[in-house]
């Protein structure tokens, strides 16, 4: 009846204020702040925060140097020789099970032993997996990832001997083989550095390492983010900047000549064969040097015109 408060279902049940029993306190602590919001910069993957690493790197507080990326194989009974003997950095020989026992295999063992490089005997299955090649005869060498100098500290390398500062720039070059012997060359004419652009060029891999003959372990390869850029950073450092083209207005005599271009600071940019310097790089450069040759020849390998115009210099410079 109405009014009949002893009904059933008549009177709710009072509920207790507070947590419920077994959350813990979830729904409480949901409701709490966070604190405030992280400034941009503080953000790891905030353009803000790229841009301040950026700006310590130029401003000389962060790694100067960076790896080329992973380990690299050297596969083959030639090649793992070859590497061994010009003195190539390597980590570890790799031989496989039941690998044939022939000269070069002997010699590559006595090799490692004399400069105290591990050797490691793998089945053949996970040589093959390791290097991704089942054509490595039995035999392979690792080698370290590059680390590649920071471009402006070619300068500086140059102020520390109290030398005028030569070094030598490659645009366009994507062959590791021309980029191995142009440190080569420059090694042997007493460069101070080569710089090669991060994209669209060879890089520091182990057929320019076994190239270059062992030099590219006594002259520092710098990698940059924009070559124009950078020449224009050598430049500002006082430095002369000529490239090399058939179509050059000074002759390499006059480049070596006394009181020439030669005679200070500089820095030789070294086009690819073929297609030669970037429009922007040659427009950067102060002087386009050209190589006199018999008409018969049209154009010199890029490491070879290296080495020529190094000599000159050298030379000049003597």
């Amino acid at each position: 009846m109405a009014g009949n408060s002893q009904r059933r279902g008549a009177i709710a049940k009072g509920r207790k204020k507070g947590a419920q029993v077994g959350t813990g306190g979830n729904r409480r602590k949901g409701l709490e702040g966070k604190g405030p919001t992280p400034r941009a910069v503080d953000r790891p993957y905030h353009k803000a925060h790229k841009a301040a690493q950026a700006a310590e790197k130029r401003a000389g507080k962060g790694p100067r140097k960076r790896a080329a990326g992973d380990a690299e194989w050297i596969i083959g009974r030639n090649s793992v020789v070859e590497a061994l003997r010009e003195d190539v950095p390597v980590n570890g020989i790799y031989v496989a099970e039941g690998a044939e026992r022939d000269g070069r295999l002997r010699e590559a063992f006595m090799l490692a032993s004399e400069k105290g490089i591990s050797l490691l005997e793998v089945t053949k299955v996970e040589l093959d997996r390791l290097t991704g090649f089942n054509g490595h005869q039995g035999l392979a060498a690792r080698i370290p990832a590059y680390e590649y100098a920071h471009a402006d500290d070619l300068i500086d390398r140059a102020a520390e001997t109290g030398e005028k500062a030569l070094i030598v720039a490659l645009d366009q070059v994507t062959d590791p083989r021309n980029l191995g012997a142009i440190v080569r060359s420059a090694a042997a004419f007493g460069a101070h550095g080569v710089v090669i652009p991060e994209r669209r060029a060879a890089g520091m891999t182990a057929a320019a390492w076994k190239t270059s003959a062992g030099a590219a372990a006594r002259i520092p390869v710098a990698q940059t983010v924009n070559l124009t850029r950078q020449l224009k950073a050598y430049q500002e450092a006082g430095c002369m900047v000529v490239g090399l083209d058939m179509e050059g207005d000074v002759t390499l005599p006059e480049l070596g000549a006394p009181d020439g271009l030669a005679d200070g600071p500089l820095v030789i940019v070294v086009g690819a064969e073929g297609g030669g310097l970037s429009r922007l790089v040659q427009e950067t450069c102060d002087q386009i040097v050209s190589i006199p040759m018999a008409n018969s020849v049209e154009s010199l390998n890029a490491g070879v015109a290296a080495s020529v115009v190094l000599y000159a210099v050298a030379e000049a410079r003597s």
